[in-house]
Order: structure tokens, then C-alpha cells, then sequence
């Protein structure tokens, strides 16, 4: 990786509960600061860490998903001293619970708050946020959500947003802000054999295969993709509909694929994604809500055409012509936009080949985290940084 040498800086990273695309960006902003000579240390849940290399330097501090006051009492406490055991001079904290826990212990050390220690003023470490993912459903959690963020617009000195529509947001909350588009790793093409491996193990035969990737999560819209499958099962040939990934609703969603005698095979956790991208006919996202997909921009890098609700952030990562762009919520819209794309072979390779061209527009890997080490730089020698509409 490319960027500004930072020798002698500790970059302290935040985590909360993450799987898939932020696991992934913190490994690379992590490889990045170890080239650029920067020391590195990640805090997170043990389920969390498990994700990272083996030779990463880490300590678990269980950052959860929902308030549970004694336990984020231990968190707090457990964040706050191990920062004051390394003294980073910039902590980056991913999600906006890991930003609040990251902002109160940051504010305690700069005061000397921590137990056994004498209160002594220290220079205050930079804090980075970043904001993946929007407010959940609920009336409850988007109050404590919304708590969360104006901690993390009040005392982070810059959060960077996946999307615009959070950009917008915390934006109104009071933040130094700037969108920030994370991008998906780069990937080697795959092999012939093992695309007709995948394909095999899907299970299709010469049935169109229907794909979807993602964390087996309410916020996927994987029920929505089900139900539409149901609606294509009297064609023939029936499409093959596969899920990669894991999550807590495999039994819910393989239960209702049942009752609706749906055509639906859950993978589980895949490594291999390239090669079930190669061996789907159409990519389907059906989130409820996404910033920058991974799995859309991954689709589209690898000419695959995608079918994908017009949420969040994916209208903007498509635009006009890298998608086709169907309401959430709707198996209808869904079911139909899919069977448009199976049953025109001529649209389907124009909706690729459109894909592919768009991606080549995406920021890389690389220039993303020459892009945040530079923001490192500049917080730790002090100097502010300038809020953009996109990334640095």
C-alpha cells in the first residue's frame, strides 16, 4: 500500500460486532499503517477478532449491539484502560456504538480518569468515526441510535460516512463530516474449474441460478428475496435461488422457503464468492438498507448483472445503467425485475457489461487507505481536517 509515512504514530482501531465489509477495511487500513511504519492495535468482541490475521495485536473488549448496562459498564472500563496502556495517537472506531465508547474513553484519558492512575492531563488522542450503516428498525433502538451519533458528531474530530444519505445525517447532528466510500478488495479472477465447481455445488444443473450474498440479518431483505422466488417456481426451467452467507435467520429463512415452496438452497459461509458470482445468471441485493455494498460492487467488477433495491447508498454506486433498481420491500417488483433480466439474454449482458464499465470508476483499496492514513497525519500533528463531499 501507498501513502504518507506515519513511522513512529499507533493507530488504536474500534470495533464493534462486524463480519464481511468492515472486517475486511480494517485489515486493509491496518496493512497500510503497518507499511506506512505506524504501530497498530484493535479493540473489539472476541467473535470479532476471531475475523482478523493471527498476527494482529489485540485486545477483546466486548463493544455489543445493544445496550446492556453492566456489560457496556466493563466495556467502557476495559476500552479505557487498555488505551491507556498504548497510548495510540489516533483511535478509528468503526460503527457509531464503537465510536460513543471510543469518545467517552478518549475524553476520560485526556483528563487521566483511569483507575490506579494519578489525574493528570495528556494529550488528547485524535478520534475517527466511521458510519457503515444507518439507524435500525424500531422506535427504541433509533433513540439510542440517534444518542450514539451526537456523541460521535460531538467529539470525533472527523467522521467518515459510507454513504451520503449518513453523510446528510450526521451532518445535521453537528459532526465534521465527509463521505468516505469504502471499497470492496480486490479480487483475482477465478479459475474456470472452480466456477464449475460452484456451480455444481449450488446444485442447478442447467436452471438459471439466482445469487445472493450477505449476512443472514433483518437489514438483507433475504425474506423479501424468498418470497419473490416463490413467485417464479411454475416457470421452466425453475430458477436455482442461492444465499451465501450466515447469519441468525438461517432457520427462519429456510422455514419459509418451505412454506412457500420456494426453490431456495442457504450456502452458509462462503470463501469463495468470486466463483458464485462467475456462476450466477443475476446477482440479487434486496436490502432494506445498504451504504456501499461490497457484494454489488464485486458483482459489477465481474460483469454480472445485478438486480438491487434503490436504498442507502446503491443508486449512486450504480447509477443509472449498473443495475436494475426495484423498490425494497416488494417481491413483486423483484420477482419480475429478475425474470426481465433471465428472460432477455441481450438486456442481461448490456446491464454486465454497463456494470463492469462503472466499476472501473471505483476507488481502490489502495487509494483508500492512502486516503486515511493522510487523515491520520494531519489529526496527529493537529491540523484540521477539511470536510469533502467524497473521498479524500
Amino acid at each position: 500500500m501507498t501513502g504518507p509515512a506515519v513511522p513512529g504514530l499507533t493507530v488504536a482501531f474500534v470495533l464493534g460486532s462486524a463480519s464481511g465489509g468492515t472486517v475486511s477495511h480494517v485489515i486493509a487500513l491496518a496493512d497500510g499503517c503497518r507499511s506506512a511504519g505506524a504501530g497498530v492495535v484493535v479493540f473489539g468482541p472476541a467473535d470479532t477478532l476471531a475475523l482478523l490475521p493471527d498476527n494482529t495485536d489485540a485486545l477483546a473488549v466486548p463493544v455489543g449491539d445493544r445496550p446492556r448496562p453492566m456489560r457496556d459498564l466493563r466495556t467502557h472500563a476495559r476500552l479505557r484502560a487498555g488505551l491507556f496502556e498504548r497510548r495510540p495517537d489516533v483511535v478509528h472506531a468503526h460503527g457509531v456504538r464503537a465510536g460513543a465508547f471510543a469518545a467517552l474513553a478518549v475524553g476520560a484519558l485526556a483528563i487521566g480518569r483511569v483507575p490506579g492512575a494519578r489525574p493528570r492531563r495528556h494529550p488528547r488522542a485524535a478520534l475517527v468515526v466511521t458510519v457503515h450503516n444507518a439507524p435500525p428498525a424500531g422506535a427504541v433502538s433509533r433513540i439510542v441510535y440517534g444518542l450514539l451519533e451526537r456523541i460521535c458528531a460531538r467529539r470525533a474530530d472527523i467522521v467518515l460516512c459510507a454513504s451520503a444519505d449518513l453523510l446528510t445525517r450526521m451532518r445535521a447532528r453537528g459532526a465534521r463530516a465527509q463521505q468516505f466510500d469504502v471499497p470492496a478488495p480486490a479480487r483475482s479472477e477465478p479459475a474456470a474449474a472452480d466456477v464449475a465447481a460452484a456451480r455444481s455445488g449450488i446444485g442447478a444443473g442447467a436452471r438459471p441460478v439466482v445469487l445472493a450474498v450477505g449476512r443472514l440479518a433483518p437489514q438483507k431483505g433475504f425474506d423479501v428475496l424468498v418470497d419473490a422466488a416463490a413467485r417464479w417456481r411454475d416457470r421452466d426451467p425453475q430458477p436455482r435461488t442461492a444465499i451465501a452467507g450466515a447469519g441468525p435467520l438461517a432457520a427462519q429463512l429456510q422455514a419459509r422457503a418451505r412454506r412457500r415452496d420456494a426453490d431456495v438452497v442457504l450456502l452458509g459461509a462462503r470463501d469463495d464468492v468470486p466463483a458464485l458470482l462467475a456462476a450466477a445468471d443475476v446477482v440479487v441485493v434486496p436490502s432494506r438498507w445498504e451504504a456501499r455494498a461490497l457484494v454489488v460492487q464485486e458483482a459489477m467488477r465481474s460483469g454480472r448483472p445485478v438486480v438491487a433495491t434503490r436504498v442507502g447508498g446503491i443508486p449512486e454506486l450504480t447509477g443509472a445503467d449498473g443495475a436494475l433498481l426495484v423498490p425494497s420491500e416488494d417481491a413483486a417488483a423483484l420477482a419480475d425485475a429478475v425474470v426481465a433480466v433471465l428472460d432477455d439474454a441481450p438486456f442481461a449482458a448490456r446491464l454486465g457489461a454497463a456494470a463492469k464499465h462503472r466499476s472501473t470508476t471505483f476507488p481502490s483499496e489502495q487509494h483508500a487507505v492512502s486516503s486515511v492514513l493522510a487523515i491520520y497525519a494531519r489529526l496527529a500533528s493537529r491540523e484540521p481536517v477539511e470536510q469533502s463531499g467524497g473521498t479524500s
